[in-house]
């Protein structure tokens, strides 16, 4: 059941508060983080929350339920694909997000370009990278990633922001901490490499957002620690 605003508000400044502390630790600015609530299973209420406590987006796993759930909100609001996406859905998800942040594959690049060619709109894009090595997870694989970005970088109507990864299930804390070290040393090497900011890392969710934000996180995506269970 979907807390009322007043306990989301509640919410919302306590996660600010860890992002601050973690930001701290890490001798970065609070600002230079941004908190992406993921509304996925939520009714399109949990995107007004977001819009009235003045966050810029909201994070959504599958694009139907959000295709769905959008003519419900009444607040101004981006939306961000952060779920596994197949290419037949390409289109659809160009159409109804402002970025789409599990870009895998050339040909899931080819798809998205076509379609934001054809809406005469740029979209912007993370590629998602299996950072973790986690077989159970969706991602191009570390060794792969210059490849993908270099194909990414010739399509005209897509953004690249930057990478996603997703940290391995673990009771570990320095698994996901290895993780996000991974991926910000990928994101450095091939920043450098191509000559393109690629300032977006979006890393760390409900559980692990502290370890991101030391690694270099610039958004960290959470649900539960929001909204809580459905």
């Amino acid at each position: 059941m979907l807390p009322d605003y007043n306990e989301f508000k509640r919410r919302a400044d306590t996660v600010h508060a860890q992002i601050a502390s973690a930001c701290t630790r890490a001798g970065r600015h609070p600002a230079d983080v941004e908190l992406l609530a993921v509304t996925k299973t939520h009714p399109a209420a949990a995107a007004d929350y977001a819009a009235r406590y003045g966050l810029r987006a909201v994070g959504e796993n599958r694009v139907q339920e959000a295709v769905e759930k959008q003519p419900h909100c009444t607040a101004r609001i981006q939306w961000e694909l952060i779920g596994h996406l197949q290419s037949n859905k390409a289109k659809l998800a160009a159409a109804h997000f402002d970025r789409v942040q599990s870009v895998d594959s050339e040909k899931l690049l080819n798809h998205l370009d076509t379609a934001a060619t054809a809406l005469g709109k740029t979209l912007g894009v993370l590629l998602q990278i299996n950072a973790g090595r986690d077989p159970a997870k969706f991602g191009a694989e570390i060794e792969d990633a210059p490849r993908l970005l270099e194909h990414a970088l010739t399509k005209p109507h897509l953004r690249i922001d930057g990478f996603m990864t997703i940290a391995p299930l673990s009771d570990d804390p320095a698994v996901a901490a290895r993780t996000f070290a991974a991926l910000r040393e990928l994101r450095d090497d091939l920043a450098a490499r191509f000559g393109v900011p690629l300032r977006e890392l979006s890393m760390g969710m409900s559980g692990d957002l502290e370890a991101a934000i030391l690694a270099g996180s610039t958004q960290v995506r959470v649900g539960t620690a929001l909204y809580g269970t459905r």
